[in-house]
């Protein structure tokens, strides 16, 4: 029973509605306002034991941003995760009929860890001779007039660890006075909370659930809301199933009673 209401919803979502939180429309609002031609960077910090929670939420905000035709400038701090980054971009570019080099960059993964926001803070160029593909940085137009973080926009990391949201902030906002959002994995969520409610980052979203809201703000339901429907399907079975086991052991029980 449990099997069956998991795989349904996730064959056939059904889209129960989902309550907008504000720390996920801050995100979405910020994206929703920026001019054309912006420059959008989004860093994929995890890996593929991380995808089931951040991979949707990656999707949903590059819909958005290519659909509000921004410059994405996509990264990643986590070496293991950096193939898994490529073909997500890659994926959602061609699907938005984007071009590499003109409308997005995916730089791929540079030794350094946090050294490398600071590298980028002072140069991008150096931090990034080359990007995924192999192509030079320098003279690519979706980087044009961009010589380092200063000149980003707006920044997302979707993080499943360290470095990841609070790396970006510490080496990169409070440094270099870009604009951050974050995303995260369910379980890091309420340790980046005091981050949101301080207003270092403007935005959180928080695992599977966050990324169904995203999903439901774009206007395209996804992974993310068919998961969440699965969830809901699930818990629903499982307290029908409490409730049963009860009624069971109430009438077993008046039963020996009236021996």
């Amino acid at each position: 029973m449990i099997g069956l209401c998991t795989l349904l919803p996730l064959l056939y979502p059904v889209g129960l509605p989902i309550k907008i939180s504000p720390e996920v429309r801050g995100v979405y609002d910020y994206i929703e306002n920026l001019p054309e031609r912006s420059v959008f960077l989004l860093s994929l910090d995890f890996d593929p034991a991380s995808k089931p929670e951040l991979h949707p939420q990656a999707v949903a905000i590059l819909r958005h941003a290519f659909r509000k035709n921004l410059r994405v400038v996509a990264m990643t701090l986590w070496v293991s995760g950096t193939g898994m980054a490529d073909q997500l971009v890659t994926q959602v570019a061609m699907e938005a009929s984007k071009e590499r080099g003109k409308d997005y960059v995916f730089l791929g993964w540079s030794p350094g860890g946090t050294a490398v926001i600071i590298n980028m803070g002072q140069d991008l160029y150096t931090a990034f001779p080359s990007d995924y593909a192999g192509q030079p940085t320098k003279g690519q137009p979706v980087l044009d007039g961009v010589k380092s973080l200063k000149d980003v926009t707006y920044a997302v990391s979707l993080g499943a660890g360290n470095p990841g949201v609070e790396a970006w902030y510490v080496f990169g906002k409070d440094k270099y006075k870009f604009e951050l959002g974050g995303g995260c994995t369910g379980v890091i969520a309420p340790g980046l909370y005091p981050l949101l409610r301080s207003g270092q980052i403007n935005g959180l979203i928080g695992g599977l659930r966050g990324a169904a809201e995203y999903e439901s703000l774009v206007g395209q339901k996804g992974r993310a809301v068919a998961g969440m429907d699965a969830q809901s399907a699930t818990h629903l079975a499982i307290i029908v199933l409490v409730m049963i086991c009860n009624l069971f052991y109430f009438s077993l029980r008046r039963k020996e009673k009236g021996r």
